[in-house]
């Protein structure tokens, strides 16, 4: 990591920027790193779908669903009990919308509507887009109302566009359900519990018979048990037969996953009741944060949360105490042969850390400010830096203080120096983004941010990361609104943020005419700093950022806001980028004439693009760039032409700005 006077890397197990330039540690971009690290995530990407897809058990009622939900134009509304998985039956449901179920149509929008936030840009839709609302988290009726009010737009607009939409609706508000949405809401069942685990296992290659599923105490618990909670029990499964610890057959490995989902929980609140010294209970947290790092690193958190929480020293040696293996023996901590620190006991540390944040509430700000310092730790690998933010962020958003995961984004964010971008903030704030719960205050809080005062070029970097690589899968329309403020700021990091926004843009035919639109706007609004709007304008409307085949009635749009400004050192590049479009296409010469009569026939502006031209073509004796020339000069003499014919039918006319 970097420090303030040296880079030390230590067992690097991702990528590594040792010398100079930018490099941005995108977790989540193609590594799908919060699968991995087994965090819920809010992302329905394709690839998340696919995933999704080989495991999901069709719940009752689903078929009457995708029935309803196959019509251009069509709301299906899910009503089903909390834990049922109702909203991977949603995403599945617009996902078997795809050609055979498991592929997308080029240029289909399959996104996630915001719940409670208003729109930021209007809801533009095209045929057979795929949109997913979900409500589940609204718990009171004021809410519920006003929610219900903009669903009732969103669906006028999605019947005329032809598009699909499933609402995962809110459970325990069925009096306050409007009258008008019965027709569409359909009613689904729980999963069988068992098809759901045996399905996870199948994906995870394991070897077992049905009888091995068949005791009473694995049936209750999937009687019972959320959705969420089963796919947890079959990762568990997992990891004990990945760990090597827990024996070499499945019915050792279930054994382990069950008692770890069952019984974690009371053991852990008998040990610290146990262990009543602070220095005990912190090395036993410090662990469970800190597991799988090696024991000297666990001893220098251990150590920093101590100070953190302002224990005092004790007054003897380190020489005369009990030593640091026989205290981690005693809390039934291993150190394993390659140094490093794990528990005895198969997802103990998860409920270790679960116990400390739920049952000692008055310390969660000293934990947020020992986590800020120790994720810096030397010892600590990449793995093990997103190891420890991961942890500390699910606990945090569990007791409900989202606000401790965004101040560590921006204090390690402003701690960065040079232009790297702080993969502890980018991880932090990427599972804030996706999170079920919480993913909405995070988008708000990003867009105070970037709307606020000036920001550190660390900040703005990972805001802009987290808006191109997370935020931009799920709500693009609100990752380019960002982008954009981040955009038209000064400095090195906000010309980074538009190279990002002008890629967003390039993904996405209808993104690029909405964000010449806004940035049209914005120009128009802002006239006193539409400079920032203009030149970022002027980029996007080149040729190579110019979709295939070009969108020419937004072209039009944006090339008559940049003509309408006075003549600036900007037009050149984007002009000549045209010409040079049209020399090597002839499909391309279409600009020619379109980018004349954005102009309007001003004749200051005609001036100029003739001039360009001229430049432009020089001295040149290729055949193509004097045909190209030739056939812009004369659009140019039409332009002037009709002006001066307009001009003297009407007599004189008041002089434009330019022409001033």
């Amino acid at each position: 990591m970097t420090e303030q006077d040296r880079v030390t890397v230590n067992d690097p197990r991702g990528p590594v920027n040792n010398g100079v330039g930018h490099q941005y540690v995108f977790y989540g971009a193609g590594a799908d790193w919060m699968i991995r690290k087994g965090v819920e995530s809010l992302r329905i990407v394709r690839e998340d779908r696919v995933r999704l897809a080989d495991r999901f058990v069709p719940p009752v009622g689903y078929r009457v669903a995708a029935d309803r939900l196959e019509k251009p134009g069509s709301v299906v509304l899910l009503e089903a009990p909390p834990g049922s998985g109702r909203r991977a039956a949603a995403i599945m449901l617009l996902h078997g919308l795809g050609e055979d179920g498991d592929a997308d149509e080029e240029g289909v929008r399959f996104e996630e509507l915001p719940a409670l936030e208003k729109d930021e840009e209007p809801l533009a839709l095209g045929e057979g887009d795929r949109l997913l609302l979900d409500l589940s988290e609204i718990a009171d009726e004021e809410a519920y109302a006003k929610a219900q009010r903009r669903l009732s737009v969103r669906r006028s607009q999605v019947q005329e566009a032809g598009a699909h939409m499933v609402v995962v609706l809110p459970s325990g508000l069925e009096h306050a359900h409007a009258p008008d949405l019965e027709p569409h809401t359909v009613t689904l069942g729980r999963p069988r519990g068992v098809a759901v685990v045996t399905r996870y296992l199948r994906m995870d290659r394991m070897v077992f018979h049905p009888a091995d599923l068949a005791s009473a105490d694995l049936q209750s618990l999937c009687d019972r048990s959320p959705m969420q909670e089963l796919a947890r029990l079959a990762g568990l499964v997992r990891t004990a037969r990945d760990s090597g610890r827990f024996g070499t057959d499945f019915a050792g490995w279930l054994n382990q996953a069950m008692h770890a989902v069952t019984d974690r929980a009371g053991e852990v609140g008998r040990q610290v009741a146990a262990v009543s010294t602070a220095p005990e209970r912190a090395l036993l947290l410090s662990t469970a944060v800190f597991e799988e790092a090696r024991a000297d690193t666990v001893y220098e958190a251990w150590r920093c949360l101590m100070r953190t929480v302002r224990h005092e020293e004790e007054t003897t040696t380190e020489l005369a105490r009990t030593d640091f293996g026989q205290q981690l023996t005693a809390l039934g901590i291993e150190r394993g042969p390659d140094g490093r620190l794990r528990f005895e006991l198969l997802a103990y540390a998860d409920a270790v850390r679960t116990y400390f944040w739920t049952n000692f509430p008055g310390v969660r700000d000293e934990l947020r400010d020992w986590i800020g310092h120790a994720a810096g730790l030397r010892g600590l690998t990449i793995d093990d830096r997103v190891n420890v933010v991961v942890r500390f962020g699910e606990r945090s958003l569990a007791a409900g203080r989202p606000d401790h995961v965004f101040d560590l984004v921006v204090r390690w964010a402003d701690g960065t120096t040079g232009a790297s971008c702080d993969l502890r903030a980018m991880a932090a704030l990427e599972l804030g983004l996706s999170h079920q719960r919480f993913g909405g205050w995070f988008r708000r809080r990003v867009y105070e941010c970037v709307r606020s005062g000036p920001l550190s070029d660390g900040l703005v970097r990972v805001l802009t990361a987290a808006c191109l690589q997370s935020l931009s899968t799920t709500h693009p329309n609100q990752a380019m609104v960002r982008l954009h403020y981040l955009a038209v700021r000064k400095g090195e990091a906000a010309r980074e943020a538009g190279e990002a926004l002008l890629d967003l843009a390039g993904r996405d035919r209808r993104l690029y005419r909405l964000l010449i639109d806004r940035v049209r706007d914005r120009t128009h609004r802002e006239p006193r700093g539409a400079e920032p709007h203009l030149r970022l304008l002027t980029e996007l409307l080149r040729s190579t950022r110019a979709p295939d085949p070009p969108p020419w009635p937004d072209l039009f749009l944006g090339w008559e806001a940049v003509f309408s400004q006075p003549p600036t050192e900007l037009w050149n590049p984007l002009v000549s980028s045209w010409l040079n479009a049209a020399a090597g296409d002839s499909t391309r010469e279409m600009a020619l004439s379109v980018m004349v009569g954005a102009t309007h026939g001003h004749t200051t502006a005609l001036h100029r693009l003739y001039a360009i031209a001229c430049g432009w073509a020089g001295n040149s004796r290729h055949p193509s760039q004097e045909t190209v020339a030739a056939l812009f000069w004369k659009y140019i003499d039409d332009a002037q032409y009709a002006r001066t014919e307009s001009t003297e039918r009407a007599g004189t006319g008041p002089r434009t700005t330019e022409e001033a």
